[in-house]
């Protein structure tokens, strides 16, 4: 493309990191679905963002398609090329989102992975008795009780704990602050870990959990304990942070049946991204069902 209308990428670049304040790691993300775009572009002698048609961008999926991407691969590859052409608008460079008339295409929608209540208490319940394990209980325990996200687990400061309301305030995505309840369980292992605390974190460390040399845990080293304490607890399952989230919610819905309550506690935008834990509550039920009801089987001939 044109030195000119590549600059536009660069722009929105800025655009992204200044004014939407999305995280590096998006950032990153929405660079790497642009350059597939630019090189697509050149590929097509296309010089400016405003020759760019909807036959193009169809073409542009279609490709994306063919080269090994799957569906959900390629509805981020357009959301984010939707996104630019909405910046691109605003900047009055194109008149129309000729991405908005692009659809990509329809997959099978996979249930995410949950632990049962049995796994997560034998998984949540380790032995601490030293600072880490003290520690990495309470981290488990306050994702499972609140279905906090990774990335708003480790950016939780000491402050954002309410013991006296059994509260944290947390930093959800588009930087959105929401109030969670802390189950009891989950308030005494924090309480344990306020107490150990200081044995790591530098004087002036704000960060709720620290690791070695008192700086603030990462989500590497938080995902590396997940998994280490899974394996040592005999789990059979892949166990990440984001099951806890998973099985939280699930757990929570199938004891109240309450879907907008679940959607306030995950910072859900949007119901329909709750809903899929309807999904996962009405296979619990079939399952169950089929394993107890005496007629749900048909008996073998004598």
């Amino acid at each position: 493309m044109h030195i000119r209308a590549l600059e536009w990428t660069d722009r929105f670049q800025r655009y992204l990191t200044t004014e939407r304040q999305v995280s590096p790691h998006t950032a990153s993300a929405y660079r790497l679905e642009l350059m597939a775009l630019v090189a697509f572009c050149d590929g097509e002698l296309i010089e400016d963002w405003s020759a760019v048609l909807v036959s193009h961008i169809r073409t542009f999926a279609a490709r994306s398609h063919a080269g090994g991407l799957s569906p959900q691969s390629i509805q981020r590859r357009l959301s984010a090329v939707r996104t630019f052409m909405k910046f691109l608008i605003r900047e009055g460079v194109i008149g129309a989102n000729v991405a908005e008339l692009v659809q990509a295409p329809r997959s099978t929608r996979r249930l995410p992975s949950v632990l049962d209540i049995d796994q997560m208490k034998r998984l949540i319940e380790i032995p601490a008795d030293e600072v880490y394990g003290i520690r990495d209980r309470a981290i488990m325990e306050l994702l499972y009780s609140s279905g906090l996200r990774l990335i708003e687990l480790v950016r939780l400061d000491r402050t954002d704990l309410d013991f006296a309301d059994r509260t944290v305030r947390v930093l959800g995505k588009g930087n959105v602050t929401r109030i969670v309840p802390v189950g009891s369980l989950a308030i005494e292992a924090l309480k344990r870990w306020r107490g150990t605390r200081g044995k790591l974190a530098r004087p002036d460390q704000p960060a709720l959990f620290v690791g070695r040399g008192g700086r603030r845990l990462n989500r590497r080293a938080v995902q590396m304990r997940v998994a280490y304490w899974a394996r040592r607890q005999g789990i059979p399952v892949r166990v990440y942070p984001h099951l806890f989230r998973h099985s939280c919610a699930t757990h929570v819905l199938e004891s109240s049946g309450d879907i907008r309550a679940v959607q306030d506690l995950l910072g859900h935008a949007s119901i329909s991204t709750t809903a899929i834990y309807t999904s996962l509550d009405s296979q619990h039920l079939i399952k169950v069902y089929q394993n107890t009801h005496p007629r749900a089987h048909r008996k073998s001939q004598p």
